[in-house]
């Protein structure tokens, strides 16, 4: 639904904003990590991709979840029981950990190594935690209070269990800082444990979308940019199982330290594969959307961080099969990242400023009450 455009006025109230506002986050910090991997040597890039980290770090500390907790409760609540924008707290700890893996990625050239790794060890942890609950609170809320029909599945369903997959591809980054033996091979198998749980959801719900692509037609023009988020799991799972290979010699023992390096290989290569196939399939769907009359909404961010997960997981698989072929795939997905995440700030500030995407809040209800239609509040603001 298109709401009139309305003149910006100060000071803006936080109460409309739902946690799909931190896709902002996650595919800003992402430029960043995956800009820092590409086999460039440009001059003041790696500059330049600190800076956009920062800009990820100020986005996160602007967005303050909890502050919105505690000033709209009502708000807030309201979100978590509309089964459109649930699924988007996912959104929250992805967030959170793509600005810690950040960090330690090219942050730490601007706030030193030691400062990078405390704030990744305590955004991880965050992260991590508040995934799960994600992964498991969301998928809950379906099945007791939403009410919802096959013909409304959409791939924005994912977002709670492809929060794990993340803290699975940045944990390994911690593991060189852990004191040697335990504690390293503990976190490593504890991501590997993270990867195994949100694939498997993963592929559970992955054919409920792709039934509903093809039994129910194209998606809504404002949802169709949401098609992108498949790539999500599929890129960030490859970029997990390449990190997982990156740290396990020395980490844990033989065999299981080749067997990793097997792994990022055996499964990230036909992986890759699948999101190369998906991305051209969303990519035709998203041309006819825009053909159709699909304007801006805040469902563009979809074309950010689910790319830059491709970008990273071919980066890995240029690592650790020595293929060249794989450093033009990531250069090319890397220049479709940035310019998607151009397209996306312009329209978001433009939005902004018209006062498209700020509407004012409207009361709200006085008790949570059980969901039992579905809206596109959270899905297109």
């Amino acid at each position: 639904m298109v709401t009139a455009a309305r003149p910006l006025t100060y000071p803006l109230s936080v109460r409309p904003l739902g946690p799909n506002w931190y896709a902002t986050v996650m595919g800003t910090a992402v430029v960043a990590t995956a800009g820092a991997a590409l086999p460039s040597n440009v001059p003041g890039l790696r500059g330049a991709l600190t800076g956009v980290w920062a800009l990820s770090l100020l986005l996160l500390l602007a967005l303050g979840r909890a502050a919105h907790w505690t000033r709209h409760r009502d708000q807030a609540r309201a979100h978590l029981l509309d089964p459109a924008t649930a699924p988007f707290y996912g959104c929250l700890a992805m967030a959170l950990l793509a600005v810690g893996g950040g960090g330690l990625t090219v942050g730490r050239d601007w706030v030193g190594l030691r400062a990078a790794v405390a704030l990744d060890a305590v955004l991880f942890t965050a992260g991590t935690v508040l995934g799960l609950a994600a992964a498991v609170a969301v998928p809950y809320l379906m099945a007791v209070r939403h009410r919802v029909e096959p013909g409304q599945v959409t791939p924005v369903w994912l977002l709670p269990l492809v929060a794990p997959m993340v803290s699975a591809a940045v944990g390994p980054l911690l593991v060189p800082h852990l004191p040697p033996g335990q504690a390293r091979e503990t976190l490593l198998v504890f991501c590997f444990a993270l990867f195994g749980l949100s694939l498997l959801a993963t592929l559970v719900m992955l054919p409920l979308v792709f039934a509903r692509l093809v039994t129910g037609g194209p998606l809504p023009l404002a949802l169709t940019p949401t098609l992108f988020l498949v790539l999500g799991p599929l890129g960030q799972s490859a970029t997990a199982v390449g990190a997982f290979a990156d740290v396990a010699p020395g980490v844990v023992p033989e065999p299981y330290s080749e067997g990793f390096g097997i792994l990022a290989v055996l499964y990230g290569v036909p992986v890759m594969g699948f999101a190369l196939l998906w991305f051209l399939l969303a990519a035709a769907l998203v041309l006819r959307a825009r053909r159709h009359g699909m304007r801006f909404s805040m469902t563009w961010w979809s074309f950010t961080f689910p790319v830059g997960t491709c970008v990273t997981g071919a980066e890995a698989l240029g690592r650790h099969t020595g293929l060249l072929a794989y450093a033009g795939p990531a250069l090319v997905l890397y220049a479709v990242l940035v310019a998607a995440w151009g397209t996306a700030v312009a329209g978001t500030v433009r939005g902004l400023l018209r006062g498209e995407l700020l509407a004012a809040p409207g009361p709200g209800p006085a008790a949570p009450r059980p969901v039992t239609v579905r809206t596109t509040s959270g899905a297109v603001r």
